[in-house]
């Protein structure tokens, strides 16, 4: 896939998507740093429901391109017990088209949550940086490289939009330029929607326990 520039994305006078200036979001993670290469870091999710624990099988979801390294998640008993009833933790992860990277992370996570007995406690999704694909299935190499690992991709490419920015509780960037062009929308979004403007604050007390890895 070629790789579009920030500056050709934001260069045309038709793109009304996108911003020129940059913001500094706390809550739009990068996930090659967070994630990183070669010591990866687990983002820990403090939603009071759960309870993780490192999981040491490597599961690999493309030939030889994307590992994913996830954390065990356990429901806690005293959580399973309680009839008080939380609101979902939601993950959005995002790349550049929607057809490779985000959608193997939406169907990897999904599964890890649906094989913990764990559905109704997280609402997962994917979108791209750009519109070039919306309404496309993922790439059918991804998904036949998924299902190959017991993974079903099913997601449909869309692009990121503001109300996004609303709905979930974290959004994880699949790299440095896709979580740059991530700011640059919220940017232009904040001034013409209701955005709140302290989501950072709330989204860095609630992260998902994820290790990813190129």
């Amino acid at each position: 896939m070629v790789r579009t520039s920030s500056t050709t994305l934001y260069s045309s006078a038709t793109n009304t998507r996108f911003p020129n200036p940059s913001l500094n979001l706390q809550f739009c993670h990068n996930a090659t740093k967070i994630l990183s290469l070669k010591n990866p870091l687990p983002l820990i999710n403090k939603h009071p429901s759960l309870q993780y624990s490192h999981h040491h099988h490597q599961k690999k979801c493309t030939s030889g391109a994307i590992n994913f390294r996830p954390l065990v998640i356990k429901a806690s008993s005293s959580s399973m017990a309680s009839s008080t009833k939380i609101k979902p933790f939601s993950v959005l992860f995002v790349c550049l088209g929607n057809i490779c990277r985000s959608p193997a992370a939406e169907g990897v996570f999904t599964d890890i949550v649906k094989k913990r007995g764990l559905d109704s406690e997280f609402k997962i999704d994917s979108a791209g940086t750009i519109d070039y694909h919306e309404g496309n299935p993922a790439d059918p190499r991804m998904r036949a490289a998924s299902k190959r690992r017991g993974v079903e991709i099913t997601s449909i490419s869309r692009p990121i939009r503001p109300s996004d920015f609303r709905d979930f509780d974290i959004i994880l960037a699949m790299d440095k330029q896709n979580r740059e062009d991530i700011m640059e929308a919220f940017n232009r979004w904040k001034f013409r929607e209701t955005l709140p403007d302290d989501a950072h604050k709330k989204v860095s007390e609630r992260l998902i326990g994820l290790w990813y890895e190129f």
